[in-house]
């Protein structure tokens, strides 16, 4: 009589209440909140003096960016809130924290003193300003125009490519110079070239030209939805694995040869959206 019981009630079915919401949903605005902790972060590093330690922190940043947006799809947790969050933080840790970055480290730090002792001038020091708050609006510019483009319809040629440098890559381009002359500086080697990478002129230059990639119209490679033959599969995992082991051997001196190869990607990419869309409005033509 008990089993037959047991057997005969029904389970109570729990609808989801409007009024709350699950503890998973938390977890992708948590992690996008840690970057843009990371991001300011970096900032009062960079302030200090302290470059190594801003980069790291501007590394974290970068992981906890990628990671945000999948946890999300993972968990069926993703909202508009949690992309009006991403968007903020991307401006902070890929637009003011590489921008303040790039000022201290190139007017010396809290002392405005190069690596010889040599004070920095002063008007150079309000010119360095300048070419950061300008590098930090373009990113501003292109994370705005991102966010109108979601709703777009794009063409088909356009799978592959970013419109603009994307906001991480630029915030990597622009640092490439600082990461390498802060590689060389800890091993101690080639003091003369760290020095040069530091230069003013140099980091004006890579302000000014990221930022107006990332403002621009330019079509950039997009490793989302980029595919590799099975022929040249071998190839893309050895080096891939050399890659893994410069990293592990030489980690912060890879990262800025790597970065170094990303900004050649640039015209690489223009001429194979070029060649993309002229396949494409041939095929459409006929």
């Amino acid at each position: 009589m008990g089993k037959f019981r047991l057997r005969g009630r029904r389970r109570k079915t729990h609808e989801p209440r409007p009024d709350r919401i699950p503890l998973r949903a938390m977890i992708p605005n948590l992690v996008t909140s840690l970057a843009a902790c990371a991001g300011i972060t970096s900032i009062s590093l960079s302030s200090e003096g302290r470059f190594l330690e801003a980069l790291t922190a501007l590394l974290v940043a970068c992981i906890c960016d990628g990671l945000d947006g999948r946890i999300a799809r993972l968990l069926k947790a993703s909202s508009k809130l949690g992309a009006e969050l991403d968007s903020l933080a991307d401006f902070v840790n890929f637009g003011v924290a590489p921008a303040m970055f790039m000022y201290f480290w190139m007017t010396g730090g809290p002392a405005h003193q190069y690596l010889d002792g040599s004070a920095v001038a002063t008007p150079l020091i309000r010119t360095v300003l300048g070419c950061s708050l300008f590098y930090a609006m373009c990113d501003c510019f292109r994370l705005a125009r991102f966010n109108t483009m979601l709703e777009q319809e794009t063409a088909p040629y356009w799978t592959n490519y970013f419109t603009g440098v994307p906001a991480p890559g630029g915030c990597w381009m622009v640092l490439t110079p600082a990461i390498l002359s802060l590689a060389l500086d800890a091993k101690g080697s080639a003091p003369a070239v760290a020095q040069v990478l530091q230069s003013p002129y140099l980091g004006i230059f890579m302000l000014l030209f990221v930022g107006t990639l990332m403002a621009s119209r330019l079509p950039t490679i997009s490793l989302k939805h980029l595919r590799i033959s099975r022929k040249a599969m071998p190839f893309v995992l050895a080096g891939l694995l050399l890659l893994i082991a410069f990293l592990v051997s030489h980690f912060w001196l890879t990262l800025g040869v790597v970065g170094v190869g990303y900004i050649f990607t640039v015209p690489v990419s223009g001429l194979l959206f070029l060649r993309t869309r002229a396949r494409y409005e041939q095929a459409h033509a006929s």
